[in-house]
């Protein structure tokens, strides 16, 4: 058991395994690593700030949904919600472990011109193959089940009540940290500054601390949210994640719904759920350039002139609203087609990637964290094949198409 204090100098010279960067990715494959019996190697996660304050993993709205338009994507969003329905059963039964809820209150995707209703009818069709419980509803059936929206403009909604919804996924995150910790990974509170490749530029051989020290590794895997490509640079690789900024605004309403909100996607973008007794809405800028790692600076003018003014075209009810908290929070925007980047280099084949989830990273960290897993201790993915998520289909031109991507 490792239940010594996380500090700045790893134990060792040598690791079998080393994470660069230890939040929720980084935690989620040490986790899954550490709990694999047929894995007895040594693991090191290098994590530059402890309190997890700029991560992506702090600026969560910790959503899950099964309403995606590719057969893989709905499966793993399926063993996410069980993760987290059965949450102390894959802790081990751990008397010390929290049980943790899925607020079901469903996604619901608005459609207002027929080509995009169509798309959702055949996403519908992919998730009713998996036993998803989506269903397609017009505009008088969504009217019916939530009066509170205006739909004179809707032609279709796609709805499921079904583990679609929030959890709480910072909890299952401390849990994944000190869990791994206490099953043998390292945390080191520090910084890969460099990395050492062999003659062939074909391995990653070392990496080198900021603090000094230099650590032989048998693999190496990019865990470092939206600062990525700072990571691959160094095996020099080039990777085409960026950060991108993401607004989030909670708001109190003075004539509150009579029932939850689902997770609603206006056809402008703009998305609002219930938060407790608050709500939550959110979106991306018109403008949406990639941003320095540093600026969290928040554009109080979008919610002024945006968020707010469709929100209550949407539900009239939501005209008068107090606005109570808000903050920017940094996707890691996989540019080249928005979805994860998993598995080994073309050429540096001990460099591992977990990388470009573009928002999805939350709902998808138990089975990316699992294959990724067990792609290190056997070479292969087992559980469910994310092979179309590797890094290859980049070189190769090969986007992976996802259509429900918010």
């Amino acid at each position: 058991m490792n239940n010594n204090a996380i500090t700045n100098t790893p134990i060792k010279t040598n690791y079998d395994v080393v994470i660069v960067g230890g939040a929720m990715y980084g935690s989620s494959v040490a986790w899954f690593l550490a709990n694999n019996k047929d894995f007895d190697g040594s693991i090191l996660v290098v994590e530059k700030d402890p309190t997890y304050e700029f991560t992506s993993t702090a600026h969560t709205n910790s959503c899950m949904r099964q309403q995606f338009s590719k057969e893989i994507n709905v499966r793993i969003s399926q063993f996410a919600a069980d993760f987290v329905k059965n949450f102390q059963h894959y802790m081990g039964d751990d008397p010390r472990v929290p049980k943790l809820m899925l607020q079901s209150y469903g996604y619901m995707y608005l459609a207002d011109n027929e080509p995009f209703a169509d798309v959702l009818r055949e996403s519908q069709q992919v998730q009713e193959k998996c036993g998803a419980g989506t269903k397609i509803m017009s505009a008088d059936e969504i009217k019916r089940d939530y009066p509170f929206y205006k739909v004179d403009d809707i032609v279709a909604g796609s709805h499921n009540l079904i583990d679609e919804g929030y959890f709480d996924g910072n909890t299952l995150f401390d849990w994944w940290k000190r869990s791994a910790r206490e099953k043998g990974a390292e945390y080191v509170t520090n910084e890969v500054v460099s990395m050492q490749l062999n003659a062939e530029k074909s391995q990653v051989v070392s990496v080198t601390l900021k603090s000094g020290e230099a650590i032989t590794c048998g693999k190496v895997v990019n865990a470092s949210g939206p600062r990525a490509v700072l990571t691959s640079r160094m095996a020099g690789i080039e990777l085409p994640v960026e950060p991108r900024k993401r607004y989030t605004f909670i708001f109190d309403a003075e004539n509150p719904l009579d029932r939850d909100l689902p997770l609603t996607i206006d056809p402008t973008g703009v998305h609002m759920r219930t938060e407790g007794t608050y709500y939550l809405a959110g979106c991306p800028p018109d403008d949406d350039p990639a941003v320095d790692y540093n600026d969290f600076v928040q554009d109080h003018s979008i919610w002024e002139n945006k968020v707010w003014p469709i929100i209550a075209n949407r539900i009239p009810q939501f005209e008068a609203i107090k606005l109570t908290n808000s903050w920017a929070g940094h996707y890691a925007f996989n540019t080249f087609d928005q979805n994860a980047i998993l598995g080994e280099h073309t050429t540096v084949k001990n460099f591992i990637f977990v990388n470009g989830f573009s928002g999805h990273g939350f709902q998808q960290s138990p089975a990316m964290g699992r294959g990724t897993a067990e792609l290190i201790t056997y070479g292969e993915y087992r559980s469910l094949d994310l092979s179309p998520f590797n890094y290859q289909r980049i070189p190769d031109n090969q986007p992976f198409v996802e259509k429900a991507v918010i």
